[in-house]
């Protein structure tokens, strides 16, 4: 059993869900908060996810991050070689998910080696009906950047841990194939 820790940046434009996101997922869905202050730095929130089939678990630390540009600058210290990513963008907003873009060569930017393995999330699937994304192209842009891609309402709490687990599974397999190349070493 290995219990292993990751530091996930939780990315996006502001209004998107984020804050949301990561406050429903650390009370297990308990509980919705309607009204939220602007985040104006980051907050953390520390969550242990099992990893499925393996006994092994993942501590994320995930860094809850200001969504507007007047504060991106402190971010890059903030954000210093992250782990895994967490992109969300407002499913009625397109301007939030072409900011994905930038939000993404930003983290990238501050990554080990420049890879980094994460999940794009389309929030507010409860607005369908005022969709201005559509999940085929979320799903293309994803794949082409190497993104798992998923969508969320976190006011209805569908499906608003699936992201945060999937995040684990993929941090959990790069360390299982890390430790099968140092076992080739040795």
């Amino acid at each position: 059993m290995v219990k292993l820790a990751a530091k996930c940046i939780l990315a996006g434009d502001s209004t998107v869900g984020k804050t949301a996101l990561a406050q429903i997922f650390r009370s297990d869905g308990a509980h919705f908060q309607k009204n939220y202050t602007l985040t104006t730095g980051v907050d953390l929130v520390v969550k242990t996810v099992p990893v499925p089939d393996t006994g092994d678990s993942v501590e994320l630390f995930i860094f809850d991050s200001a969504g507007k540009e007047l504060f991106s600058d402190m971010l890059d210290k903030l954000w210093e070689s992250p782990n895994v990513l967490c992109l969300v963008y407002d499913i009625t907003n397109e301007q939030s998910f072409h900011s994905c873009s930038r939000w993404l060569e930003k983290a990238r930017a501050q990554a080990p080696g420049g890879s980094l393995p994460g999940v794009l999330v389309g929030n507010k699937t409860d607005l369908a009906s005022r969709r201005a994304v559509d999940s085929a192209q979320a799903q293309e842009w994803a794949l082409s950047q190497g993104l798992e891609c998923l969508e969320t309402s976190v006011k209805d709490m569908e499906n608003s841990d699936a992201p945060f687990h999937c995040l684990a599974q993929q941090f959990h397999r790069l360390y299982r194939e890390k430790v099968e190349v140092f076992r080739t070493l040795v």
